[in-house]
């Protein structure tokens, strides 16, 4: 029976395990050089003296009485451990929006009109490079079943945050070992992501493709700078400096107040939803696409409506961005350690030969529309602001921002805002938004091919508008 006692402990040894993680990420170089954060390499060593390693290997070779069969951990830490990566990626996503300041639609329209397609095209085109690969391969020759072509999308633009939120819809659907499957794939993501990503700033600064000449040290850049922290108002951080005064409140408890009050939100909402589905296209044998649809996609719904009415009421003050990304990175932490930590190797070795298909299909995609349709896509210094959308739809938003920053460090191209008014067209749908909480039941509902012909509908709009609007914004610049 779970006791309140065995979660307190399972959370203080995440975070002893980060503390481990940090400490062996500063003497190994390569850790350092890859920009691999700590939480992954304190999730890499939780698996490795869990039930999955060093339990399996007790248990090969001397016998299964022993009591660290399961690992040094105990049964009802691995238990809560097993339900934390749903719990906390719903506290990221709440996070992603409160504190941002949103322009106009006009604004973000006409700045991220060209990431929004490059985005979009790299986003759908993983799931029609994966259900071609799932129609050809995997299913036929492999038995994985049709929801497989969907880990590219999940893994590498959704990362092991919305890897392991979609864990309860893989094992609903009937294909369990598509979490583990995906949280690997997130992982290949991160690394080549960050490796492929400096790799091609050295080619373009070669070739002449990169414009922007100015360079940061690799040394100067620490695993903290990949948080961007938005800059306020002198009034807005008196206007608040007041409210903590007359309310005697801690700031992150205020805080914290608001990204529950998302999370409440996008919970309604998504009850709202199933209700009306229920009644209507869902009743009896009907299409069930909301009762499969994981909450945190809600949740960024709701934070993105708290932080509107904030700003309509003129109480924007009442968030601070930097402590949002500071929750949402605790929560972020959390939830990639206890997910790696949960990976089942097992199902992993029997699907080895599937992971490196859609490790290498996703990579090789990736790569080409950078290399190829970022120029005609993006019309000013598209190999530099193209480099955030292609870390991040091989690893996280961070890893973007990280290139980002790499390339052009004293925004000289205005890629950083490009980039962050691009996630307002981007993260509802693709990237852990609504599509990739929809597309398993989608396919399993459907099939792949009525799948694959809306995907690639898609695809082909936007890129017939985003080849379109690059050639107007460069006629009318000219």
């Amino acid at each position: 029976m779970f006791q309140l006692i065995d979660a307190f402990w399972a959370y203080i040894l995440i975070a002893i395990l980060i503390l481990v993680g940090r400490f062996i990420r500063e003497r190994i170089g390569i850790l350092q050089s890859l920009f691999i954060p700590s939480s992954v390499v304190a999730g890499a060593i939780a698996l490795l003296l869990g039930p999955s390693a060093l339990g399996a290997i007790i248990n090969t070779t001397i016998g299964s009485n022993l009591p660290l069969v399961n690992g040094i951990f105990p049964e009802a830490i691995l238990t809560v451990w097993s339900k934390s990566p749903g719990i906390f990626i719903n506290i990221v996503f709440a996070t992603l929006f409160l504190g941002q300041m949103i322009p106009g639609w006009r604004t973000i329209w006409r700045q991220a009109a060209p990431q929004a397609a490059f985005g979009q095209i790299l986003g759908w085109g993983q799931y029609v490079i994966g259900l071609i690969l799932g129609i050809t391969v995997l299913t036929p020759i492999f038995k994985l079943p049709a929801i497989a072509a969907s880990l590219i999308e999940v893994a590498f633009e959704g990362g092991h945050g919305t890897s392991a939120g979609m864990a309860d819809t893989f094992a609903e659907l009937g294909f369990p070992e598509a979490a583990d499957l995906s949280l690997t794939l997130a992982t290949v993501g991160l690394v080549s992501g960050i490796i492929i990503g400096t790799w091609l700033i050295d080619w373009g600064r070669r070739t002449g493709r990169i414009q922007v000449q100015s360079q940061v040290s690799l040394l100067a850049t620490n695993e903290d700078s990949i948080h961007s922290h938005t800059e306020e108002n002198p009034s807005t951080k008196a206007a608040r400096d007041r409210l903590f005064k007359d309310l005697l409140i801690d700031p992150i408890s205020l805080n914290f107040g608001f990204v529950g009050l998302a999370v409440a939100i996008g919970w309604l909402i998504l009850q709202v939803l199933g209700f009306i589905e229920s009644k209507t296209w869902g009743s009896g044998d009907g299409l069930k696409l909301i009762a499969h649809v994981p909450l945190f996609p809600m949740i960024l719904v709701g934070g993105i409506l708290v932080q509107l009415l904030l700003i309509r009421t003129n109480r924007s003050y009442m968030v601070s961005r930097p402590l949002m990304e500071h929750i949402g990175g605790l929560a972020l932490d959390v939830t990639i350690v206890t997910a790696l930590a949960s990976i089942s190797l097992k199902a992993l070795s029997a699907n080895l030969v599937p992971l490196l298909i859609l490790s290498i299909a996703g990579i090789v995609w990736n790569v080409f529309v950078y290399v190829f349709l970022a120029p005609r896509l993006i019309p000013f210094y598209p190999n530099e602001r193209g480099l955030g959308d292609l870390g991040q739809s091989m690893g996280v938003t961070a890893t973007g921002i990280l290139l980002l920053r790499m390339v052009d460090p004293d925004n000289r191209t205005g890629a950083f805002e490009c980039f962050a008014y691009k996630q307002l067209l981007f993260e509802p749908i693709l990237g852990g938004g609504l599509f990739t909480a929809a597309a398993p039941t989608l396919i399993v509902r459907y099939g792949s091919i009525p799948v694959l012909l809306f995907t690639s509908a898609v695809l082909a709009f936007w890129l017939i508008f985003g080849i379109w609007n690059c050639n107007k914004l460069k006629k009318s610049k000219d």
